[in-house]
């Protein structure tokens, strides 16, 4: 929870403690949120937010706004120390892209940015036993690995916010009673009856009989999701002591030394790798497999089309070269990797160019040696390769095709097409390579570094 002087939507309010719930109108969030708001009355100096999310996709969502809002006022009035603010969606799905996915993305985006806004490190979540029951199959049922089957984690912080889930472990009969016991009125949402979606098919059509044949069915599989969260965290602990040892570099894997791991360990390894190189995104189980198996048979690259909720999400490429994997995303539609033309520039000292025409920019920083003058830098050109340029590593070596130089540094072919730097008609930097040893300055002279960054 996070102090504050000044709560919510409501200037008489003098509290200086303050936590969020989350609440939809439902009948979970009302007895969740009607709980809080009494144990901060009983506890004192406690102020409780209500956060309301308006998704705008039923007819009825403008009705549930105005009894959260009707709710909370009455509340209030009634003593208890709860207020509440809402925020307003407006879902435009990308074509292909499930609505429900996006709706439950920009939900917990809208609740997070909502807390903090108010100050507020802390929000609890309405979720009990059956929801996490529900959870570990519907996991289960896609294949899910550790981390999907652990399913609901009882406390998690993401984005600078803590997520309690304080009811998990208790049924969603003690939830009904209390609600009978203190006669709250809550919305029942039409969409709960949908049986197009995959929890209300489970909870509607499977469920039921699930429970009939075996009682314990709902505690049985809450308890087993807690076990794989025991499981996973040792899992995490053990890849974060081990990863580093099979990182060539950040984002670049080094299959010798995933191979000295035993089968099931290199398969994490490359889930933990994939998910550091590609920006969190899951490596699909069959790919993992195949990747294990054929990673070892020198220079190669595999498309992968990622999945999210049935539509296509993310596409891109692993790329082996010498014994290294490494991920690279395909460009946004439209965007051209390579530069297509001549770009004039002027370097003037320290700092980071931008150049969106290149899809990058050019990071210039002073350096005591092995740097380029800064005479060369102030009329300069980038240009895309174009084939018979020569660089020279070294002073004392002789300058080599850009292709032979590449080869013996081992460049992969897909890291070789960043645009060039020339000045004077002198190439001067090639991004993997380093500074033309032809322009380097002379020891004691002003002197910078260049590194390129791809967008």
């Amino acid at each position: 929870m996070a102090r504050s002087t000044t709560p919510p939507n409501d200037e008489s309010v003098t509290s200086d403690l303050r936590i969020a719930v989350a609440y939809s109108g439902g009948r979970d969030s009302t007895a969740l949120l009607h709980a809080t708001a009494r144990m901060a009355r009983e506890l004192g100096h406690v102020q409780v937010l209500a956060l309301h999310v308006h998704h705008g996709l039923s007819a009825h969502a403008d009705a549930w706004l105005a009894h959260a809002q009707a709710q909370c006022a009455y509340w209030a009035a009634e003593g208890l120390p709860v207020s509440l603010i809402s925020r307003h969606l407006h879902l435009k799905p990308n074509p292909g892209q499930s609505i429900e996915a996006l709706a439950r993305q920009q939900r917990y985006a809208a609740l997070t940015d909502m807390a903090l806004q108010a100050g507020i490190d802390t929000i609890l979540l309405a979720h009990h036993r059956q929801d996490q029951a529900e959870t570990f199959l519907l996991q289960a049922l896609r294949g899910g690995g550790v981390a999907g089957l652990a399913s609901m984690p009882q406390h998690v912080q993401r984005h600078g916010v803590t997520w309690v889930r304080p009811w998990l472990h208790h049924s969603p009969e003690a939830v009904a009673s209390y609600v009978a016991q203190h006669a709250l009125v809550h919305i029942e949402d039409d969409s709960n009856a949908d049986v197009r979606l995959a929890r209300n098919r489970l909870r509607l059509q499977v469920w039921p009989a699930m429970q009939q044949a075996f009682e314990q069915a709902e505690s049985g599989l809450s308890q087993a999701a807690s076990h794989l969260a025991d499981v996973l965290a040792c899992q995490q602990q053990w890849l974060h002591d081990h990863l580093p040892g099979v990182l060539s570099e950040q984002a670049v894997l080094n299959v010798a030394a995933l191979k000295s791991h035993p089968p099931g360990p290199q398969r994490e390894l490359l889930r933990a790798w994939f998910r550091l190189a590609s920006g969190g995104h899951a490596l699909p189980a069959s790919w993992t497999h195949r990747l294990q198996l054929e990673a070892r048979h020198g220079p190669a690259q595999w498309p992968i089309q990622l999945m999210r909720d049935g539509y296509p999400h993310v596409h891109g490429r692993v790329l082996q070269y010498r014994g290294q994997l490494s991920w690279q995303a395909d460009p946004v539609e439209g965007q051209a990797v390579a530069l297509n033309s001549v770009l004039p520039l002027c370097i003037e000292g320290e700092g980071i160019l931008a150049v969106p025409e290149a899809h990058g920019q050019l990071l210039v920083q002073p350096v005591s040696q092995g740097g380029v003058a800064l005479h060369w830098l102030h009329a300069c050109q980038l240009r895309s390769r174009q084939g018979g340029e020569h660089f020279q590593l070294a002073l004392g070596r002789p300058a080599r095709s850009l292709k032979k130089q590449f080869q013996s540094m081992g460049v992969p072919a897909w890291a070789r097409q960043a645009p060039l730097l020339w000045a004077k008609d002198q190439l001067v930097y090639v991004p993997e390579l380093g500074i033309d040893a032809r322009v380097q300055a002379a020891p004691g002279e002003e002197q910078y570094s260049l590194t390129w960054v791809p967008a």
